[in-house]
């Protein structure tokens, strides 16, 4: 049994200990993600502070403890949502956003900036299997068990969404062959 399996089982026990020591594994990836939801660090604290939360608070309903990461994951994901449907508000992107997505670095500032702003623009569903994707390096199959959903459906709003992208960035790119972001 790995050391975070380990770790699961103790916090599933009620080992305070444990569940920090999880929660600092993946408290980076967890930030990020809300913060590409909620456009705001506040938001994206409070965000992250009530998946905290719920985790904890709800740990021994995690059936499998290898999912523990995919699960915290699903938590953030209908905490962002549940947040944002609540305030029913539009943040413009800033951008202390870029400096908090690692995985854009790559990319010129300007490209990274039209990037984000389309990101911010596709539906949820589009943007969640995106982000898990691309941005978390999660596989299909990963994606369909933390969002409760089948494969193909991922597969679908992953296309989809690429797609969307795709359309979006193609006004900010006239040839978008030499600028493919996508």
């Amino acid at each position: 049994m790995t050391t975070k399996l380990k770790l699961v089982a103790r916090a599933k026990k009620g080992d305070a200990e444990a569940f920090q020591a999880l929660v600092h594994e993946e408290k980076e990836k967890l930030y990020k993600m809300a913060f590409v939801y909620m456009r705001s660090e506040d938001d994206a604290l409070e965000v992250f502070q009530e998946t905290i939360y719920k985790a904890f608070a709800s740990i021994q309903t995690l059936k499998n403890n290898a999912y523990f990461s995919t699960w915290m994951t699903r938590i953030m994901i209908n905490t962002a949502v549940a947040l944002l449907n609540k305030k029913k508000k539009i943040i413009p992107m800033s951008h202390g956003m870029l400096e908090s997505m690692g995985e854009t670095r790559h990319l010129r500032q300007e490209d990274q900036l039209d990037l984000l702003q389309a990101l911010g623009e596709i539906e949820d569903k589009y943007k969640t299997v995106l982000l898990l994707r691309y941005y978390e390096d999660y596989t299909i199959q990963q994606i369909s068990m933390a969002l409760d959903t089948p494969e193909g459906t991922v597969k679908t709003n992953i296309r989809r969404g690429l797609a969307l992208l795709k359309k979006k960035m193609k006004g900010v790119y006239v040839d978008d062959r030499q600028n493919s972001i996508v």
